[in-house]
Parts: C-alpha cells; structure tokens; sequence
C-alpha cells in the first residue's frame, strides 16, 4: 500500500475540508493499483473539466454537483472553496463564443457555461487548450506534474524535461485539490530511459513530415520509449514537436520519446537510453513514409466540404502562415473552413489582423474546443481535409467522414478550389 506523510495523512483524515479529503480518497486507490509506493507534490495540473455531453450530464446545471458525481466520483454533494494548485484546462465541448456556429446544442450551451461559472469561482484556468505550453503552461525540466490530453503529455515529457503521466480526469482534478501525484511511471528516471532506437533514414524537415514520423513509429512502438537518431536541416520547431507528438500518440501511445541532440534528456545516444540495450531497431525511410501517407488519406473524391486545420491548436507562427495564404483569396462557396487555435493565441491574432483576414476569406477562426470531441461537423459534411495526422486518425471513426491529409498549403488550396489536390512529393 502506499505509504502517507503527514500532510498527506491529515487530508485523508478531513483535517483540511471534504474536498481534499474525497480527492486523497480516490488518489490512495489509484496509486495502490498503480503499485505506487508514495505520492509527490505538483504544482502543476492539466485540467479536464470542459467536456461531458452525455445526455445524463447535460440535465446537470449545478457546477458544485458536476465536479462531485464526474471528478470526485460521488453522489454527495461537495463544495469546493478554491483548487491548491496551478493549473491549466484542456478542450472544452465547444467554442465558449462560437457554439452556434460549430452547431452545438443549447443544452450543451447551458452546461459548458455551469462549468465555466464553476471554474471561475473555484480558481480553475479556463485555458481551453489541447496546448497548454503556447499559453504559458511550461514546466521546468524534472518537475512533476499531471497532465491530460494525450498530444500534451510527451511534450511535457519530452520536449521540455518535466515528468508526468497521461491523467485522467478522475485523477487529475484530486491532484489539483492535493497537490499529489503517485510517484510511478514516467515520474521515475528508470522508465524514462529509451527502449527502441528508430534509425530514421529521410530527411524530416516539414511540419507534415513529423506527422508521418510520429504516426509510424506510433504503430511501431505503442507504449514504448522510441529514441530518434536523424539527421535533420532544420531543428525542428514547436509546431514540428506538436505534430510528433499527436500523431504517435494517436497511433499508439507514445508519452515519452528522446531525439538525439534535440531533447534534453538525449544529448547522446548513450544518454537516452542509460544503459538499456535497445529491445528493437527500426527503420525509417521512403516506403514506411509513403505506407504511412497513403494510409492517412481515406478519401477517394477529390470534392472537400470542409477544411478542418488546427488540430492540436495551431501555434501563433501557424496562425501567420495561414493569413499569409487566405490574404485577399476567398473561400469555396461549397467548402466551410475551420481554423482551431487557444483563445489566448486568437487574441494575439485579433490584434495582427489574422483574424480578420481570415474572415474576410470566409473562415472561422474557432477556439476552445475540437470537433473531433463533440463530434460537430457542418451539415452534409463527407469528405474533410486536414493537415493533422491526429485528425486523419480519428475523423473516420468518429465522424463519418473521409479524410484528406496533406500540408497546410494544401489544405488552404483545397478550401479555395474546393478540390483536393495535394501529393506526396
């Protein structure tokens, strides 16, 4: 069983309120299955509040009972005066602003802005983010933390060093309570180490080009810890990172990976794998990319209903690119054109004119949430086009819908044609 400190033990113990009580609760019970010996303090939490649209949640307005039957796990009402940690939130179930637009329901209208009133008055972030590092949220290397949102973890973990495994939301809201999180997992050095070596033999230097390295090795490696050796012209950037992480996380589980000479536990092969001997050596090369293109593209129809790019949340750079092409074009009057992005980073773009480019074109510039989540798409929508691996994974299934994966230009190009016509080159 896991083992107590004081302060611990005195949470458990009701000493400070129910709230941190029902959340030591239902952490002791996940870090005894977790096989956890004791927890570790964070101060730094990845929320998942904002999206419960079943039809059971939606007939529940009150923000006190929301957080106790979904969060805390309870019939029982409680109270919670204010969360101990910082925090972020991940997506929520629509736009807060431009719900009508994404088509969502007013039942769902009411009960996002339940849990938004609820946030507010409990100290929780209303970030709305799959992103939480473009909007402030970077954790130093070594600091434990507790994240949601499958795409976020491997950057905290990878890219910038800090520790943390995929949360849930019925474990990450009692670590924003606590301030604990079970040591085990990526929170330990020995499980951190490299496990498989993906000898990667192309030339990766285009945003679309980490999409379909992640995707690949994804398959490849699941829930291993694959170390990249590539040479590269470009190191890659935040939006490069972004698109590696979503796509092996989406096809398999990667939550921890190393890049040699890039990320800051790998400076040397040596390094990122820390004495493990390598369980398998993959290659990486023109015909794994080009199974990996072709498996992505499911449509067959070159005529697109909607562009759908931004998922996970387009970076500030991004958003510039994508004004720079809609810039005095205009959209398809057949094709809608969504354009997701944190509502901090729409500010910004509201200040730089993006924003207005982008509408004068006949785009939305959509924040807050995903359609993937909601499963929201225009009506009549059959084939969809997006330049996220993450997206092309899941849209299919969840959606309905074939699916077009190319660049960014590509897709700009498809929602002012109307017509796919990107390649691989």
């Amino acid at each position: 069983m896991v083992k107590l400190a004081k302060d611990e033990q005195e949470m458990l113990d009701g000493k400070h309120g129910r709230a941190q009580q029902r959340a030591m609760e239902i952490l002791v019970l996940y870090a005894d299955a977790l096989g956890a010996e004791r927890f570790v303090d964070t101060n730094n939490v990845h929320l998942f509040v904002g999206f419960h649209p079943y039809p059971e949640v939606i007939k529940i307005l009150d923000g006190d009972e929301l957080a106790s039957k979904f969060l805390l796990d309870t019939d029982e009402k409680i109270v919670v005066d204010y969360v101990k940690t910082f925090n972020t939130t991940h997506i929520w179930a629509m736009d807060l602003e431009r719900w009508k637009i994404m088509g969502a329901p007013e039942s769902l209208h009411m009960l996002m802005e339940s849990i938004r009133k609820y946030s507010i008055r409990t100290g929780i972030s209303l970030s709305a983010t799959c992103t939480p590092y473009q909007v402030g949220n970077v954790p130093t290397k070594g600091e434990h933390c507790a994240w949601t949102e499958s795409s976020a973890v491997p950057f905290c973990n990878a890219v910038l060093g800090a520790r943390t495994n995929t949360e849930g939301a019925h474990s990450a809201f009692p670590s924003a309570l606590t301030g604990k999180v079970p040591l085990w997992g990526f929170h330990l050095d020995e499980n951190r180490r490299g496990t498989h070596l993906v000898d990667v033999h192309f030339d990766v230097n285009s945003i679309m080009d980490w999409y379909l390295l992640g995707y690949y090795v994804g398959e490849m490696c699941q829930l291993a810890v694959p170390v990249y050796n590539l040479k590269f012209n470009r190191i890659p950037n935040i939006s490069m990172l972004k698109g590696l992480n979503s796509a092996g996380a989406s096809s398999g589980g990667i939550m921890m990976y190393h890049i040699i000479g890039v990320t800051p536990e790998a400076p040397t092969m040596e390094a990122a794998f820390s004495g493990n001997k390598p369980q398998e050596a993959i290659t990486y090369g023109e015909s794994e990319r080009r199974q990996t293109y072709d498996h992505l593209n499911s449509a067959k129809d070159n005529n697109v209903d909607l562009v759908n790019i931004g998922c996970p949340h387009y970076s500030l750079e991004q958003l510039r690119d994508v004004a720079q092409l809609l810039d005095g074009k205009k959209i398809h009057e057949n094709v809608d054109l969504w354009i997701w992005t944190a509502y901090q980073l729409k500010s910004i773009a509201d200040r730089n004119g993006f924003t207005d480019i982008i509408k004068k074109a006949g785009g939305q510039l959509m924040t807050d949430s995903c359609p993937l989540n909601a499963n929201l798409f225009p009506k009549g929508t059959n084939i969809v086009a997006t330049d996220s691996a993450k997206h092309a994974h899941y849209a299919p299934a969840i959606g309905g819908v074939d699916v077009f994966y190319g660049t960014m230009e590509e897709c700009i190009d498809a929602a002012i044609t109307g017509k796919w016509r990107g390649e691989l080159k």
